[in-house]
């Protein structure tokens, strides 16, 4: 397995996963009655700190149709917390409105690449077009230099 499984770590997400859908107005239990469900959750809450009481609430109360959906998202959780630890793997983002990100989309396809390999090469692109434009513009000033000297 790529990424290391840490209980108490993921305990916390999975309660805090669990307590952000109940807020949200998702029954996060396996119960009908609203006077079972509200045990259940104020049980939830109270358990915040210890990991074994949220994996016995889990085994106990948690609805079979979040079951799917919690794993999900603990995977997703763990892969996104283990690529945060090196600069490289970390994500990134930025805040692009739309139709810029439509055209960086359409060069990138042009160009048989990434978006982020797209705007690399696009940046590196203008750095050098800037450099030659100095380059060109510093033997225009010597030309004419040179021409006026006379």
């Amino acid at each position: 397995m790529k990424y290391q499984q840490l209980e108490n770590l993921e305990c916390g997400w999975k309660w805090h996963y669990l307590t952000k859908k109940w807020r949200e107005g998702t029954n996060v239990t396996r119960y009908i009655d609203t006077s079972e469900i509200d045990h259940a959750v104020h049980k939830l809450r109270t358990i915040e700190h210890e990991p074994t009481l949220v994996l016995e609430w889990i085994d106990e109360h948690m609805s079979l149709e979040l079951d799917v959906k919690l794993k999900q998202a603990i995977r997703a959780k763990r892969k996104r917390h283990y690529n945060a630890e090196q600069v490289h793997t970390k994500k990134k983002s930025i805040d692009l409105d739309y139709r810029v990100w439509e055209k960086l989309s359409q060069r990138a396809g042009e160009l048989g690449c990434t978006l982020s390999e797209a705007i690399e090469y696009l940046v590196s692109e203008a750095s050098r077009s800037e450099k030659a434009t100095k380059k060109v513009s510093s033997i225009k000033e010597d030309l004419s230099k040179l021409l006026s000297s006379d």
